[in-house]
């Protein structure tokens, strides 16, 4: 890995491409520490002191670790990635449901370009949405539990207004930065700002948990390295199905006889069914706060059983989310019987396998049976650090630095950008096909 990135530094186009992408993650960061306007900085920072470490905060923990710690300080890129996440999640289950939405996938590059448009539109809709709440949970005072400083001093209808259409104009910039960096640059946009935004709150834990002691730092260190490297070896694990391709004719020239595989990854959902997940385990909280409820049987219960990560309500439900969803999002994204199709139309079939009905049935009986471990091993990594709350101190297992769905986005956006280096280094070094 490190040789690639040594040999694409002295690459002039790539190393041009590299230092691009560095850029836009700089512009990125810096407009995450830019507070909006109408909001008082020093009392957000005195409220984050205040709450730091406790489970108050937990209603938007998932958006705050995608937006770098951005969204608690009420910055201009506040929402940070996560409309546009939740848009392209809509849009992709959309494409089953709605039969337009298919045909365009089917398209090629134009009905894609459609689709895109479709999920700008979805994500600034998204963003006003999702400003709204938090503007309306910061004016209230809900957004930081037990903090009486005001956050937005001057509360008049003009400065929310003015609050709500700076955060979601940021959505759209960093939309527009992430599109640039997956065109210009290294590696796909999105991804990479999600990366650099978890990455940017790996020091303050690590601080966190350092203060506790220097052997309980040193033992995090080592299960985080252990997390990460079984993480990689689970993202590399795939099931290879063997495929034959028939010899035909076609004019005077031979085509097909080769021989390849079909592979399926044991994780084939990703990191999808952890941030659903997430997302209706806090829905409950959210729903409360933002109804003014306090106290009750509802509100007890949702402080003790799901807000609690290390309640073994909370566990059990969210391990069960994490499967429910992969099940789900794998069976509407892979369809086997389309698979089956594609292969029987340019004369491919398994072995041992007729084509057509039955090699589908083949597909659906092995991605079953690897979704399975799939799913288990997305619940394990994602509520580990659930146990571990009390010893790190760290709050919320979504802001722990080696764990959940930070280290599985890091391994994995890390993992796809190092391929794609190396596939732009291939195409202009052929010594390897030469030997």
């Amino acid at each position: 890995m490190l040789s690639a990135f040594r040999s694409a530094l002295t690459t002039p186009d790539l190393r041009k491409k590299i230092f691009f992408t560095l850029g836009i993650v700089a512009v990125y960061r810096l407009g995450a520490m830019i507070p909006s306007p109408g909001v008082s900085y020093p009392n957000v920072q005195e409220c984050i002191r205040q709450v730091e470490g406790s489970d108050n905060s937990s209603v938007y923990s998932l958006i705050n670790l995608f937006s770098g710690g951005a969204l608690l300080q009420l910055s201009i890129f506040a929402l940070g990635i996560m409309p546009y996440i939740t848009a392209s999640i809509i849009i992709q289950l959309l494409t089953v449901v709605i039969p337009r939405f298919e045909q365009l996938k089917k398209e090629g590059q134009s009905g894609q370009n459609k689709l895109t448009q479709y999920t700008r539109y979805l994500t600034i809709a998204l963003a006003i949405l999702q400003a709204t709440g938090i503007v309306a949970l910061a004016d209230r005072g809900q957004l930081f539990t037990n903090c009486s400083l005001p956050i937005i001093p001057n509360s008049s209808i003009y400065t929310l207004s003015v609050i709500v259409i700076v955060m979601t104009a940021g959505t759209a910039v960093i939309m527009w930065l992430g599109e640039q960096v997956t065109e210009r640059g290294v590696g796909n946009g999105m991804s990479l700002l999600i990366f650099a935004s978890i990455a940017a709150r790996i020091p303050a834990e690590g601080a966190n948990i350092l203060s506790n002691g220097g052997l309980i730092f040193a033992g995090v260190c080592f299960f985080g390295l252990a997390i990460i490297a079984s993480v990689v070896f689970v993202e590399q694990g795939q099931r290879r199905i063997p495929v034959q391709y028939a010899k035909r004719m076609v004019g005077r020239r031979m085509y097909g006889g080769t021989s390849t595989y079909l592979p399926l990854k044991v994780n084939q959902a990703g990191v999808i069914p952890v941030i659903f997940g997430s997302s209706l385990l806090y829905l409950p909280d959210l729903i409360s706060r933002l109804a003014g409820t306090t106290g009750g049987g509802f509100q007890q219960f949702v402080q003790t059983y799901l807000v609690d990560q290390s309640s073994w309500v909370h566990i059990t439900l969210y391990i069960a989310l994490i499967i429910f969803f992969t099940y789900f999002y794998v069976g509407i994204t892979f369809n086997p019987e389309e698979r089956a199709d594609e292969m029987k139309k340019f004369g491919g079939f398994i072995p041992g396998i007729r084509p057509g009905r039955p090699t589908a049935e083949y597909l659906q009986f092995v991605l079953s049976r690897i979704t399975l471990p799939g799913s288990l091993y997305l619940g394990m990594i994602a509520v580990l650090p659930n146990f571990f709350l009390g010893i790190t101190g760290s709050g919320q297992n979504q802001n722990f630095p080696f764990g959940g769905t930070a280290v599985l986005i890091m391994v994995g956006v890390g993992l796809d950008t190092v391929k794609q280096i190396e596939s732009q280094l291939m195409q202009r070094k052929y010594d390897g096909f030469l030997r």
